[in-house]
């Protein structure tokens, strides 16, 4: 199979590109055709070693030559089409200038049920009613960096395989195994029924330092609760938790972080506190099990 040029921004066969930052146009068209896209060929690679079934490719000119790896590597797998368009027709087709020069359409696969994703997890992020793409993006990142092994997301939380999403979680999210609550009041006893101690994140007054939480029974499997970013958590999840904790501030006049920072602290925490217990044969090191110290290259 071979590289296909293009140079009408309305052929059909690029309809899976249309009008990325349409949002409304973009959920309804990957809900109908069950696809997702991944920008820049970090993503696309990422995806593909995950195991996600590439639709088609679309590719610059400037950028054919520098990415002909990712190009011939689908191509020899003969299951999607690659497209090559100038900057103006992918300029035309996509809605904004695709700096990265690729992007990549994907077939989704069914999500699996809450049960499953937090079978034998012992950290697990749950997610309430976050709803911008970009921060559910960082908030992968995190999690998925530092060693989550689970996240859990409410009915109304945004879709973390929206082109935002994977955009900024730079693939992590093909790597976090995550599933959407059908309940959202109901769905916390799916963890306490397996044993999951459940932490809610906020700032208020009558909540601990997450590190004493941690600490005073660490190796339990928890669940930390992040809550949208206005409002944070609902009073119902606050009043299902098993404590309400906080990421201690040193004052000046600054009383909280924002969502995706608090996540990425929190997360630290939580791993360091729930992998106590020796890992599981094959499975990688947190960051801090090593004693040895970090080399940072030059310029990093």
């Amino acid at each position: 199979m071979d590289a296909i040029e293009v140079t009408d921004p309305r052929d059909p066969r690029l309809a899976d590109y249309v009008g990325l930052r349409d949002v409304t146009l973009r959920k309804s068209l990957e809900s109908e055709h069950g696809l997702f896209m991944a920008e820049g060929d970090k993503v696309i690679r990422r995806a593909l070693r995950a195991g996600f079934e590439p639709r088609s490719l679309l590719l610059t000119e400037r950028r054919r030559e520098a990415l002909g790896d990712l190009l011939d590597g689908v191509l020899d797998r003969g299951d999607a089409p690659v497209y090559i368009v100038s900057e103006e027709v992918a300029q035309g087709l996509v809605g904004f200038h695709l700096h990265r020069g690729a992007l990549g359409s994907f077939h989704r696969r069914p999500l699996p049920a809450v049960g499953d994703v937090i079978e034998g997890a012992r950290s697990v992020v749950v997610l309430e009613d976050i709803v911008d793409h970009t921060n559910v993006g960082a908030i992968f990142r995190s999690a998925a960096g530092l060693g989550v092994d689970a996240a859990l997301l409410s009915p109304r939380c945004a879709d973390p395989l929206y082109r935002r999403s994977v955009k900024v979680s730079m693939g992590s999210v093909f790597t976090l195994p995550y599933a959407r609550m059908d309940d959202w009041r109901e769905g916390l006893g799916a963890l306490r029924e397996r044993g999951l101690r459940i932490l809610a994140l906020t700032p208020g007054e009558d909540s601990v330092p997450i590190g004493d939480a941690l600490a005073g029974d660490a190796g339990r499997p928890t669940a930390l609760l992040l809550g949208t970013e206005g409002d944070g958590l609902s009073s119902r999840w606050l009043d299902q938790a098993d404590a309400r904790v906080r990421i201690p501030m040193a004052g000046r006049d600054v009383d909280s972080f924002n969502v995706t920072a608090a996540a990425a602290i929190a997360c630290y925490e939580l791993v360091r506190c729930s992998a106590r217990e020796e890992p599981a044969a094959g499975a990688p090191s947190p960051p801090w099990a090593s004693e040895d110290p970090v080399s940072v290259p030059p310029g990093a």
